[in-house]
């Protein structure tokens, strides 16, 4: 099995919902999304108090260079605009919404239909996942257009999806990867496509022998997706350590992965291209796991954004 040589740990898996089917999370009352949700330049707040919204219609939009436009999840009024702290205690610029019912965007295909065929040229594909708003769901919320928009000089050989799922009481990803897999290797073709490259590889840690099958069984009508089993071992799921697991290329300190040739994806951000690629629906929910030995009934979810923790942990 492929990994890292150079330290890493094995803490205790506390992998408690594992078995644990995706749940769509309940919609709130009332939501806050922050103008500031992604990694970069806060958007730019395009309603006002007193508009009435609909579950993808844009609400802040991404003017510099990095930055990233935000959709709402929601139907229902605008509470208001306010400077409301975050979780990081700072007040940001938010949009508070009153929600509503459930009214969509009539131009999102909402249908279970899966769409395997891939139109749009490799520029409409990162134009696409801008406009949708697609940001980095492996925790840094970095908007994902601008990581396929290579630098001067720059040239990307490999295409990694980070399926690893390290965290010793995380099991999101092994439920997507076991509930959307077909969606989820069509979104990782998707991103080879917007790099112009013939393969992408996605490594899975060898603890979840379920999803390793499911992707290697559903691969074979794929062409150019390799599935990679690698050791568990904590941190696998890190970018520099799994890029040199897979490519054996060694990131430098203070440098990037395309610095080496490469770019890696998080499988839910993957899924969210193939959701905006082919469904024209925005980045408008997330998925997680609530999780924890004093968790009575782990659980994953799929949760809209601006959803209070707080109604999390007390559903």
């Amino acid at each position: 099995m492929k990994t890292f040589k150079i330290g890493g740990i094995h803490p205790k898996e506390n992998k408690l919902g594992h078995q644990s089917e995706i749940e769509k999370f309940p919609l709130p009352k009332q939501a806050v999304l922050y103008a500031t949700q992604h990694l970069g330049a806060p958007a730019t707040v395009v309603v006002a108090k007193g508009d009435r919204v609909k579950v993808g219609q844009l609400i802040s939009k991404g003017e510099a260079f990095i930055s990233a436009n935000l959709h709402s999840p929601y139907s229902g009024t605008v509470n208001k605009i306010d400077l409301i702290a975050d979780i990081s205690g700072y007040k940001k610029t938010a949009i508070v919404i009153d929600v509503e019912g459930d009214e969509w965007e009539k131009n999102i295909d909402l249908t279970p239909d899966i769409k395997r065929d891939i139109e749009l040229s490799s520029t409409q594909i990162i134009e696409k996942i801008k406009e949708k708003g697609i940001v980095g769901l492996g925790g840094a919320c970095f908007p994902t257009h601008v990581k396929y928009m290579l630098p001067q000089g720059k040239t990307a050989e490999y295409l990694l999806i980070n399926a690893a799922e390290c965290e010793p009481y995380i099991t999101i990803d092994n439920r997507i990867m076991l509930e959307r897999t077909e969606e989820l290797i069509i979104g990782a073709c998707i991103l080879r496509k917007a790099l112009n490259l013939s393969t992408v590889h996605i490594g899975v840690e060898h603890n979840k022998p379920e999803a390793i099958q499911r992707l290697k069984e559903t691969a074979k009508t794929f062409s150019g997706v390799e599935i990679h089993t690698l050791r568990t071992k904590y941190p696998q799921g890190a970018e520099k350590q799994l890029i040199k697991a897979i490519t054996k290329r060694e990131v430098p300190s203070g440098k990037l992965p395309i610095d080496v040739g490469c770019i890696v994806n998080n499988v839910s951000t993957a899924l969210a291209v193939y959701e905006a690629v082919q469904k024209n629906k925005p980045l408008i929910s997330n998925y997680l796991s609530y999780t924890g030995k004093s968790v009575t009934h782990p659980k994953n979810y799929l949760v809209r954004l601006g959803t209070p923790i707080q109604d999390i942990i007390e559903a």
